[in-house]
């Protein structure tokens, strides 16, 4: 277990009442058919630990780990660079250059010099960035990718290493996503945003469908369904992917129980928590100083919020720390978890040892948790910092 500390538990009042649909069936399969197809694919690993789940009273434990993800590090591999190739695709028609072009035409340089003419921008604390400047080497765009200032040195390498300009902004990440969107509308460039907006939802939902085959790829690994699931904030996109599919599975089991799902921030930017206090989308002020950095967003994302306000079981805010002691408490058993991976792993273990907690999300000795490890160690010198290589296992392939 990880020692005890001060967490905000907030059970959701909206939980279950009707809501729209966020992300189509139709949309998810064509997603998951082209992502399937890329070279390279494969389902990331569903690790058991059963030693946690006993310290936690609960039946079982499983960490879906993306570390390993297209050899990118984290879940974002499967959303930015997907809906890079789909805008770029809607572009090229748009232009007359071609209609309905398969994504392996782009891959293969068939329309480079048009490719080329169009610019990808996003704003990002690390993954998301990585994603799309990945996704526009592969398919041919140009690309620029915004950073706050805070973001670190290793992660804007790992960025440009595919290519991309950076270009640093003062502030943090929601400022820089305020600059993404300004100059991409002076220079007619294309936002690829995992948040989005009022009028800007197209390519945020894209981005959220290839997130949902991390989702599928674990619960069709899982021997039983789970009965809670524990997963990072952020803007929210991750979550709410989580939540579609979840319902969606459950459509095909209606005997047995819902699973409940409990969205974990950081405690210093806990948007989501805000807004499901306030009964609708809240920005959380301040700095946003977070250890957490792809969780340190301070909006979040309207079409997350249209499926969390009512899917959510319940919101955590987690303290710094909790993320550190669960990135070392994986790290004997040979799994390289980021900062920003641990949130829910972390949630859980939190609530597990508080008997308020406990009571509220109905955590007992017969529940199953699922929770997602969304990055590995994607700034190497970070990792090293906050995990002495004395408590290191063989790393898992």
């Amino acid at each position: 277990m990880i020692p005890r500390q001060p967490f905000r538990l907030f059970p959701n009042p909206r939980h279950g009442t009707p809501g729209v649909v966020v992300l189509p069936e139709s949309g998810f399969r064509r997603a998951a058919a082209e992502i399937s197809s890329w070279p390279g694919y494969a389902p990331t690993p569903l690790h058991v630990l059963p030693g946690q789940a006993a310290e936690a009273g609960i039946a079982a434990l499983h960490y879906k780990d993306e570390g390993g993800r297209f050899g990118l590090g984290s879940f974002k591999a499967l959303g930015g660079a997907y809906a890079v190739g789909r805008l770029l695709a809607a572009e090229l028609a748009r232009r007359g250059v071609a209609n309905a072009v398969p994504l392996a035409d782009l891959e293969a340089g068939r329309h480079a010099e048009a490719a080329r003419s169009v610019t990808v921008t996003c704003a990002t604390d690390g993954n998301h960035g990585r994603s799309v400047a990945w996704g526009a080497r592969r398919f041919g765009a140009r690309c620029v990718i915004f950073v706050h200032e805070n973001v670190s040195q290793g992660r804007r390498d790992a960025i440009a290493a595919y290519g991309a300009e950076i270009r640093v902004v003062p502030g943090h990440y929601d400022d820089a996503v305020r600059e993404a969107a300004a100059v991409a509308e002076r220079e007619g460039w294309f936002v690829i945003s995992d948040t989005s907006w009022p009028g800007y939802t197209e390519v945020p939902r894209d981005v959220m469908q290839g997130y949902r085959l991390m989702a599928e790829e674990a619960l069709e690994a899982l021997p039983a369904p789970p009965t809670h699931v524990f997963v990072q904030g952020g803007v929210g996109g991750v979550a709410a992917a989580v939540s579609v599919q979840l319902r969606t599975r459950h459509a095909a089991r209606p005997d047995a129980p819902a699973p409940r799902l409990v969205v974990v921030e950081p405690d210093k930017a806990a948007c989501l928590l805000a807004s499901a206090e306030a009964g609708a989308p809240s920005t959380v002020p301040g700095e946003l100083d977070t250890l957490m950095a792809g969780l340190a967003c301070g909006e979040p994302s309207l079409l997350a919020w249209q499926e969390l306000e009512r899917a959510a079981f319940a919101f955590m805010a987690i303290p710094d720390q909790a993320a550190v002691d669960a990135m070392r408490l994986l790290a004997p058993k040979g799994i390289v978890a980021g900062e920003s991976a641990t949130a829910g792993l972390a949630g859980l273990l939190l609530a597990a040892q508080d008997p308020d907690a406990r009571h509220a999300l109905r955590l007992e000795a017969t529940s199953r948790v699922l929770v997602f490890g969304t990055e590995g160690a994607t700034d190497p010198t970070l990792y090293d910092q906050l995990v002495p290589a004395e408590l290191r296992g063989a790393a898992r392939p």
